[in-house]
């Protein structure tokens, strides 16, 4: 039997209703989540490797919004007390960021109190949205040696910049393996180079190449340690770095030449990019 024009407009209405709730409710989740805030994660990952070397209380350019979020998260949880909620990613909210992934049921590199995606992406829950994410990627084996795939990209675009190889005489996740490293490549992002045959001003375009796609890359000679003539690159910014690697990007941001001394950087002068701001520019 067929419905009357009346009787079909009627089922007609509700069959869409439940549709056009279903389709309101997605909207305003979605409306929500564009009204919150976002943590630009290039620039807090930034400052929490600069903040914590610096002499004073100068803020990281481009990095106080977010972290002050980050900041306040944090305080919320009761990690971090409301004193150092002043967007400057200092030792303090480093720990109390660590205290945080620990938290989380993570450890060791995990738990290195540089924000990681995974981290980063749960405080902000309900909180702000993290954009311009970074990751270190899986690890491979590079000539024998351990690193991410961003590591691995990173050295690969330095290579075609010079137009030669380089050999590696250290990776990265390497805890213990040289003790003169004093800890900087237990986690990822750090490389040493070979020198082996290269001249003086090969030593130096290497150093300017990898500065370029974004290591923070230094010439150690044997007149500084016990080591021999080689070049000691960290990815900036690498959420995997170990501390003492945080720290040595932290003093290459300042000038400074990565070692216990806190020397003059005595390298070859570059913009100071991280690999994602390489990329785009």
């Amino acid at each position: 039997m067929k419905l009357s024009s009346c009787a079909a407009l009627l089922a007609a209405a509700v069959l869409i209703a439940p549709l056009s709730g279903v389709t309101g409710a997605a909207a305003a989740q979605k409306a929500d989540a564009g009204a919150l805030p976002t943590v630009n994660m290039e620039a807090a990952v930034k400052a929490a490797q600069i903040d914590p070397r610096r002499p004073d209380n100068t803020l990281t350019p481009g990095a106080k919004a977010g972290v002050l979020l980050v900041e306040q998260a944090l305080r919320d949880l009761r990690l971090l007390d409301a004193k150092w909620v002043d967007g400057y990613f200092g030792t303090t909210t480093v720990t109390a960021y660590a205290n945080y992934q620990k938290s989380l049921g993570l450890s060791g590199l995990d738990a290195n109190g540089l924000p990681g995606r995974t981290s980063l992406t749960k405080l902000g829950a309900g909180r702000f949205t993290v954009t311009r994410a970074i990751t270190p990627g899986a690890r491979v084996s590079v000539g024998g040696s351990v690193l991410n795939t961003r590591t691995r990209d990173m050295l690969a675009e330095a290579k075609r910049l010079l137009g030669r190889d380089l050999a590696l005489d250290q990776g990265s996740y390497n805890p213990g393996g040289d003790p003169t490293s004093v800890g900087t490549h237990d986690g990822g992002g750090v490389v040493d180079i070979s020198v082996d045959g290269m001249s003086a001003a090969t030593r130096t375009a290497v150093v300017r190449a990898l500065r370029l796609v974004g290591f923070a890359a230094w010439l150690r000679s044997p007149q500084q340690g016990d080591w021999p003539w080689h070049i000691h690159a960290v990815a900036i910014s690498d959420t995997d770095l170990s501390s003492q690697a945080q720290h040595q990007v932290g003093d290459y941001y300042l000038g400074l030449n990565g070692l216990a001394n806190r020397g003059p950087d005595d390298g070859p002068r570059t913009t100071i990019r991280t690999w994602e701001e390489y990329r785009r520019r």
